[in-house]
């Protein structure tokens, strides 16, 4: 709404009105503006939350430190949404595709985890919203993604490719253009599903492989393809942050992390010159998403003011579920899901912690009549806990692990 105001003031030579032309303005306004938003009336928030006796539900698990947490009021994850939405309305282009659809994913999947949050607070069932309701909301998500970037005539890829003897009869002479070195290339736009694939030099994955076979119905079958990618990452890093989301500022601070990667792989792929230097898939309009990625980064520092240990409040998964469908969906649309089991390494792990668990147990179980375990308690943040290690030195080596493994994802632009 700003970005628009000053535009127009801009045509009367407003003093300053020009600044929020810029990229790096308005994405610098997002994170001050989310971090006083979290900070400040995070507080008014934590204290009405206190008030109407939204507190945790802690379950016994025989961890050190635990009952101490039983009445921390939950639901925080408000804080969190509230903090990115207003920024990026204030601050971003509303008619950007990408920022429409962060938007949309922010609401969703927020409002999903609102209505497991308030089953499990008011109506002190501790399973909260079932399942598979979930799983419907993430599976209408990913359509909602997939079908988007399908449909929009802004959702493109430009590529530049070079022009050798091979592919010289595939374009016309008027298309061609010469660079500062001399050799001649065109630029190509299109919408295919392609993504890049870490540590290969010609790094990019087309969609359409997949589908070879479908002959004449392949350009729609590779979206229906794409699709199913979608709703699968959404599924299963949503889930992965809920996971991790079970010691104070783990999750927000990973999740603070991986939101400064994205922000920093957003503005390289939409800048026609740095995605040119680097070789990696040109977005236009891409940028945009560095506005959105500065009020995440703000919300969930300014929320980690208040979740750091001992935490004064938890996200749940009005949050949680938020915070990983907005990582998976922000990955998906500058084409670098594959990078998630890198960025997201944390919650991979976590992830296939509980998986290995659980398998294990029934395996054991059929086998030897009583269950066995692979670790001490899954998900893998417990297991270290049971072995005795204080909450804060968990969290804080798993932020160290996660600043490594988002260095390694930028270090793959160049590593191949």
């Amino acid at each position: 709404m700003i970005y628009y105001l000053f535009e127009y003031l801009e045509q009367f030579d407003f003093p300053g009105a020009g600044m929020f032309q810029y990229l790096s303005s308005r994405a610098s306004f997002a994170a001050i503006t989310s971090l006083v938003i979290s900070m400040l009336f995070g507080k008014r928030i934590i204290k009405v939350l206190h008030r109407k006796q939204i507190g945790e539900l802690v379950r016994d698990l025989g961890l050190d430190g635990q009952k101490q947490k039983q009445g921390t009021p939950t639901m925080g994850g408000i804080i969190i949404l509230a903090s990115i939405i207003i920024p990026v309305l204030l601050f971003a282009k509303l008619d950007n595709v990408y920022i429409i659809l962060m938007l949309v994913t922010t609401v969703w999947l927020g409002l999903i985890g609102f209505i497991d949050d308030y089953i499990k607070v008011f109506k002190k069932n501790k399973q909260g919203l079932r399942g598979k309701f979930k799983v419907i909301g993430q599976v209408g998500l990913g359509l909602i993604v997939g079908v988007t970037l399908y449909l929009s005539d802004d959702a493109i890829i430009r590529e530049r490719i070079e022009i050798t003897q091979e592919n010289f009869n595939e374009y016309k002479t008027g298309e061609m253009q010469v660079d500062q070195a001399g050799n001649l290339f065109v630029v190509n736009e299109h919408k295919r599903p392609l993504t890049t694939i870490p540590f290969v030099k010609n790094n990019e994955f087309d969609y359409s492989w997949l589908v070879w076979f479908s002959g004449k119905y392949a350009d729609h079958a590779v979206w229906i393809i794409f699709v199913l990618a979608i709703i699968f990452i959404v599924t299963a890093v949503s889930n992965g942050a809920n996971i991790t989301d079970g010691l104070d500022g783990l999750a927000t601070g990973s999740a603070a992390i991986i939101g400064v990667t994205l922000g920093a792989l957003a503005w390289l792929s939409g800048n026609a010159i740095y995605s040119n230097y680097l070789n990696i898939m040109h977005i236009p309009h891409a940028g945009e998403l560095v506005v959105f990625a500065g009020a995440f980064i703000g919300a969930t520092i300014g929320f980690l003011w208040y979740n750091s240990y001992p935490a004064q409040v938890f996200m749940g998964d009005t949050g949680s579920l938020a915070l990983g469908g907005i990582i998976a969906v922000f990955a998906v649309v500058i084409r670098k899901e594959l990078l998630i089991p890198i960025l997201c390494g944390l919650y991979f792990v976590e992830s296939l912690s509980v998986i290995l668990q659980v398998g294990w147990f029934k395996r054991t179980r059929l086998k030897y009549g009583e269950g066995r375990r692979l670790f001490l308690m899954a998900p893998i943040h417990h297991h270290y806990q049971k072995m005795g290690f204080p909450e804060p030195k968990i969290v804080t080596r798993f932020w160290i692990v996660g600043i490594m493994l988002a260095v390694i994802t930028i270090v793959t632009l160049k590593m191949r």
